[in-house]
């Protein structure tokens, strides 16, 4: 029995020091079993102990890097941050050249969202791009969307000193949508948008434009149109946005 606890453990992808803990643990409360016939009560006992011990390794791995929440930055650089549910980080992904150069670069994963956003806004690119008066799109998805709101809340307090930035929420099932063309959700929005207007508008175009030009080619192709300031930057500040479905969303809450 112990050398097929032993095996079980070998295909655990979890830190050494970890194993080795788990291990001295099952060797103290069972005394290494050695010298004495184990009876069934305690076999059994033993295999219920490495079955909830593999069982709390193997869940607790599956539920920090599962993804509750996603994090669309789009200036430029476009980036996304996909959060769990302890509100931390567990991937960046790039969705252009410049946002690739972002992402390899940034020291936020397993790092709080919070802590992560505010690194982003300091980057000196970043910082560059909004002072050259460019425009930041902050897009929230999530399946939740009361952890989505109160992520959506949080965002808007770590932006507000910042001018045009744009928070808003997007629907989750917006996603697959955004990710099979190569666009982070802040984007795909701005595509859909577009391409309502120019037919001939391109996933990859709009991936490399600015937000800034993104805002600057609707308003050519729709003159005297009032386009949403959460996204296209008419005003100072924007921290409010929609989920596509004339909801509003204000403060992280919908009204």
């Amino acid at each position: 029995m112990d050398r097929k606890c032993k095996e079980i453990f070998s295909q655990v992808q979890a830190g050494e020091e970890l194993k080795n803990r788990t291990r001295a643990y099952l060797a103290e409360k069972t005394h290494g079993y050695t010298g004495v016939r184990m009876g069934r009560r305690r076999y059994t006992a033993y295999a219920a102990v490495c079955a909830c011990l593999l069982f709390a390794l193997l869940g607790g791995r599956w539920l920090y890097f599962t993804p509750v929440a996603e994090i669309s930055i789009d200036i430029n650089p476009s980036i996304e941050l996909s959060v769990n549910r302890f509100e931390q980080v567990v991937s960046v992904n790039g969705f252009n050249e410049d946002g690739r150069a972002l992402s390899n670069g940034l020291d936020v994963k397993y790092k709080a969202y919070t802590d992560a956003l505010e690194q982003i806004l300091a980057d000196d690119t970043v910082a560059a791009l909004l002072s050259d008066n460019e425009i930041m799109a902050i897009t929230v998805t999530g399946t939740d969307s009361l952890r989505s709101a109160e992520i959506l809340s949080a965002v808007e307090a770590c932006t507000a000193g910042h001018r045009n930035t744009y928070c808003y929420f997007a629907l989750s099932e917006e996603v697959a949508g955004a990710h099979g063309m190569g666009l982070s959700c802040g984007r795909y929005r701005a595509f859909l948008e577009l391409q309502l207007l120019d037919p001939d508008i391109t996933p990859e175009a709009v991936g490399e434009m600015t937000m800034r030009e993104i805002r600057e080619l609707l308003d050519s192709l729709s003159p005297g149109s009032e386009n949403d300031p959460a996204l296209y930057g008419h005003g100072e500040n924007g921290h409010h946005g929609h989920d596509g479905h004339g909801r509003r969303w204000r403060n992280g809450r919908m009204g």
